[in-house]
């Protein structure tokens, strides 16, 4: 059984900077993709950035609102995957969301995705 354990998330001024960190359990885990969602407040949960897998040359994609500011990585010698967030702005507050899926390809679509951590929380004050 795939398990995946968020941590990292907090309280954080504007222009400050976090970094999350989802530790993975229950398969070969570089073999496939890691990504991370989050979900604000009223809002539906959105892709913020995927890493392929290592066989694919780990290559990374990202939301257009958090290019530049963001960056995801892996390690699979540890099973984690991690995202640091630079330049974080009020609008980045929400749940962030580790998430991985069963399948040879990557996906920018929640509905792809069969495994979720159970979130952290990144709270971002003006």
């Amino acid at each position: 059984q795939v398990q995946l354990v968020e941590s990292g998330g907090g309280l954080v001024q504007a222009g400050g900077s976090l970094k999350l960190s989802c530790a993975a359990s229950g398969r070969t885990f570089s073999n496939y993709p890691m990504a991370w969602f989050r979900q604000a407040p009223g809002k539906e949960r959105e892709f913020v950035a995927v890493i392929t897998s290592t066989s694919s040359g780990a290559m990374t994609y990202y939301a257009d609102s958090v290019k530049g500011r963001f960056t995801i990585s892996r390690d699979n010698a540890k099973n984690t995957v991690s995202i640091q967030m630079n330049s974080l702005k009020y609008e980045d507050t929400a749940v962030y969301y580790c998430a991985t899926l069963m399948k040879p390809y990557y996906s920018f679509n929640r509905s792809e995705y069969d495994y979720w951590g159970q979130g952290t929380q990144v709270t971002v004050s003006s």
